[in-house]
């Protein structure tokens, strides 16, 4: 998809995420904090992402998953701006900027992963009672 229909379906502060790659300030974004069993998909195209199972709260301020959904519509691009080495996490199907993913932070969770992943990225639908997730 050309760029104009992008700016088309997405708001100003949607486009500047998930088709420039900019980050949304931490503690700002709708799910961060969210508690709710349901799916993650991209704001952008529909693609499923991610699972309430695997989110969990990393005190960064942005919704952290330890693994994709299964299936996982996510790729990876070596990101070497601002003088760090990152992983970048992009939707498989439109190409559109998730975040990044971290390793080896010590989190007591079953991958030594982190997805931190910008809320405006995703839209979420939840599938159970709210407040259920652990």
């Amino acid at each position: 998809m050309s760029d104009d229909p992008w700016r088309e379906k997405l708001s100003d502060a949607e486009y500047k995420v998930l088709r420039q790659g900019a980050t949304e300030r931490p503690y700002t974004g709708e799910y961060w904090d969210i508690k709710d069993t349901g799916v993650y998909f991209c704001r952008a195209c529909g693609a499923e992402l991610f699972r309430s199972e695997t989110k969990f709260d990393s005190r960064c301020g942005w919704p952290s998953f330890y693994q994709p959904a299964e299936g996982s519509n996510v790729t990876y691009i070596r990101d070497e701006s601002l003088g760090m080495q990152r992983i970048e996490v992009r939707c498989g199907t439109c190409d559109s900027h998730l975040g990044h993913v971290f390793e080896g932070e010590g989190f007591d969770t079953p991958t030594d992963l982190r997805y931190c992943i910008n809320s405006i990225s995703m839209r979420f639908e939840q599938t159970g009672d709210a407040g259920s997730e652990a």
